[in-house]
């Protein structure tokens, strides 16, 4: 098969171990970015499997009609970026594992070197010290004692409460009712209401999906209601924050600082963000699950997906009535 890879920035597929699943294929990789139709619709012209690095690059309708010989799109996770409608009008087969049971460590630990990161100040303190510089920052803030506030117990969160309670940190969960019975039963404390969690919270992290229900979840009111020292850690999905929200909560105060490593629209070139320029803010580009054994992992799984198409088997298809469109095609004999 004709294999396309999209947004491997860092140009690491090839060089994984699970890479050798598909040597008999034909793969084309590419390392920058576009969301351009014309511009994906001349790259894809040729694809037959496509590999989706998570939700980085949308497939919209009008870029799937003009794929002919697309016939299957491989990626793991949840897939709001693909019109799968469209996908099983035109045969095209979504495999997608959501991996369940299996949390992302890498956004977990990503997450816990965030909130050390801010509170240490560290990266400022690291472009002081190269300047010529000595303890040039006010003094940082330790964890121990403090309240570590989990917005969401799922997979990540519960992850992260654990790293909260091995620092000495004081747990403080709220969410879903079916995810608070959950904290219950990990003997962490449950808040009482939305506000309190973000009024008690020292460290305040979101691990929440992002559903039309959870789209701006966080208004510039609950940013207020956090402790003029407390940190706010983004590391699921920028549109749980109202627009501009955070921005301006940062300039007055409330909260004093925030951690983020996702943005509403990605790749953020060109350094064209308000957060990149306020010193109370610290600001990665999208690592969280970026990491060599989770891409290993994940990576592992969408070329499974491939190579059980390739054999007309495909699995983890979400649209199954794309398989009553057009049939598996088999790779040519080599």
């Amino acid at each position: 098969m004709n294999i396309t890879v999209l947004d491997d920035y860092q140009d690491t597929i090839r060089t994984l171990q699970c890479f050798d699943k598909v040597a008999g294929h034909r793969v084309t990789i590419w390392n920058d970015h576009t969301k351009d139709v014309d511009a994906l619709a001349a790259r894809l012209e040729d694809t037959e499997a496509l590999a989706l690095i998570r939700e980085r690059t949308p497939i919209p309708a009008p870029l799937l009609e003009r794929l002919d010989k697309l016939r299957l799109i491989s990626q793991v996770g949840v897939y709001p970026h693909i019109d799968v409608a469209a996908c099983t009008r035109r045969g095209v087969i979504v495999s997608a594992s959501t991996m369940p049971g299996r949390p992302s460590y890498a956004t977990a630990e990503l997450t816990w070197g965030l909130v050390l990161a801010a509170f240490r100040r560290i990266p400022q303190e690291v472009a002081a010290l190269r300047a010529g510089k000595w303890q040039a920052y006010p003094i940082g803030i330790g964890l121990r004692g403090k309240t570590l506030g989990i917005y969401g117990y799922g997979k990540i969160g519960g992850v992260v409460a654990g790293y909260g309670r091995a620092f000495g940190m004081n747990v403080l969960v709220w969410g879903r009712e079916t995810t608070l019975a959950k904290a219950r039963a990990d003997d962490h404390a449950v808040a009482e209401s939305k506000d309190d969690l973000f009024e008690e919270s020292d460290v305040l992290s979101l691990h929440l999906r992002l559903i039309d229900a959870t789209r701006g979840l966080v208004t510039a009111a609950d940013l207020a209601r956090m402790k003029p020292t407390a940190l706010l850690v983004n590391t699921s999905r920028a549109g749980l924050v109202a627009p501009g929200a955070l921005e301006a909560a940062l300039r007055a105060g409330r909260p004093a600082m925030a951690a983020v490593d996702v943005f509403e629209e990605e790749p953020v070139l060109g350094a064209r963000h308000p957060l990149f320029s306020m010193d109370n803010a610290v600001c990665t580009p999208h690592l969280g699950y970026v990491e060599r054994d989770g891409l290993e992992h994940m990576f592992s799984m969408i070329f499974d997906q491939m190579v059980a198409y390739a054999g007309g088997e495909p699995m983890n298809v979400v649209n199954p009535e794309a398989l009553e469109g057009r049939p598996p095609r088999a790779p040519a004999a080599r």
